[in-house]
């Protein structure tokens, strides 16, 4: 009788874990009241957002308007995570001269002084801030982890990933959010195109 006691604790223990870890893993995207509805927002403005830094200041997706954002979610327990964000850290010092800022947000649950902790032990050179559920239900749900969005200069989503995609993909998609000009720098370069044919 004892025994079978045990073994039913050791049951409902083991499923009570499975359904902890089910609901950390299996993010379900809430109803998105921004017009996106949680389907796929590549080709639309990214939503703003206002999220606390590592370093205590509130920052916004559209403080970066005029460069190209590499928006990652990411969480301490993310094994695909700690692969691709020294990678992430390369390529800011590679692109950032040309105007791509990549901002990590840390979709965990963990606290201030460990996630600081994990990215500096990873050489993060970029913006991390503490992310919300909100947040990432206003991208269309981030059921996956990493989970990165790639936005143009005009602050549109052109690529969205969910999870590991090796480096020299990522490598194509941060080239194509820079190769993305705003409508006003389009129209420069058209205009400077037409004037140097006129004076040929």
């Amino acid at each position: 009788m004892k025994r079978n006691v045990t073994v039913l604790i050791l049951v409902i223990a083991a499923i009570a874990i499975m359904l902890i870890v089910g609901q950390r893993f299996a993010r379900v995207p809430k109803s998105a009241d921004n017009g996106l509805g949680g389907g796929p927002i590549v080709g639309k403005a990214a939503p703003d957002f206002a999220l606390e830094s590592l370093e205590g200041k509130t920052v916004r997706l559209s403080d970066f308007r005029g460069k190209a954002v590499l928006l990652n979610f990411w969480a301490t327990w993310c094994e695909p995570c700690k692969i691709e964000m020294p990678w992430f850290a390369e390529m800011q010092r590679q692109y950032g001269p040309q105007g791509l800022q990549i901002i990590g947000i840390a979709m965990d649950d963990s606290d201030k002084d460990t996630i600081a902790k994990f990215a500096k032990d990873l050489g993060v050179n970029y913006p991390v801030l503490l992310g919300k559920e909100g947040v990432g239900d206003r991208y269309g749900g981030v059921p996956y982890l990493p989970n990165s969005f790639y936005i143009d200069r005009a602050g549109t989503v052109v690529e969205h990933v969910a999870g590991l995609k090796d480096r020299a993909e990522i490598d194509g998609f941060i080239q194509k959010a820079l190769s993305h000009a705003p409508p006003q720098q389009q129209q420069q370069k058209a205009e400077a195109g037409g004037a140097a044919a006129a004076t040929r």
